[in-house]
C-alpha cells in the first residue's frame, strides 16, 4: 500500500522509512497519547487533532532529516563516525554480501 503513495525515484525502503518516521514522531505527541488513552479507536481516528499532528510530524521529520544531512555533509568527523556505525553495529558489509548472495540465487532460479 505504501509503495503506491509516492512518485519519483524512491526505493521501497525510502517509503517505508518515511512512514515509520512519521509514526515515531506522532507517538511523541502528548495530545495524541492522551486521546488514544481516553478514546475508542474510531473516536481517535476522527480526532480533529490527528491530521494536524500528522502534518506537524511530516514537517518535523523533514527538518530533522535536512539538519542531519547538512551536518553530515559539512563534517568529515561526523561522516567517519557514521561510517563506523554502518560498518560496525549497522553490519553494512554483511548485509551487502547477503544481498549479493540472494541476487545470485534468484538469477539461478
Amino acid at each position: 500500500k505504501v509503495n503506491d503513495l509516492f512518485e519519483g525515484q524512491l526505493s521501497d525502503d525510502d517509503k517505508l522509512q518515511f512512514v515509520n518516521t512519521l509514526k515515531a514522531k506522532m507517538l511523541e505527541n502528548t495530545a495524541l497519547q492522551q486521546q488514544a488513552k481516553s478514546n475508542a479507536e474510531q473516536q481517535f481516528q476522527n480526532s480533529p487533532d490527528l491530521r494536524p499532528a500528522m502534518l506537524d510530524a511530516i514537517i518535523d521529520a523533514g527538518e530533522a532529516q535536512a539538519s542531519m544531512s547538512t551536518q553530515a555533509i559539512n563534517s568529515a568527523t561526523l561522516r567517519e563516525a557514521l561510517l563506523d556505525i554502518l560498518l560496525g553495529p549497522g553490519r553494512l558489509y554483511a548485509e551487502l554480501r547477503r544481498q549479493e548472495s540472494s541476487n545470485r540465487l534468484g538469477d539461478q532460479l
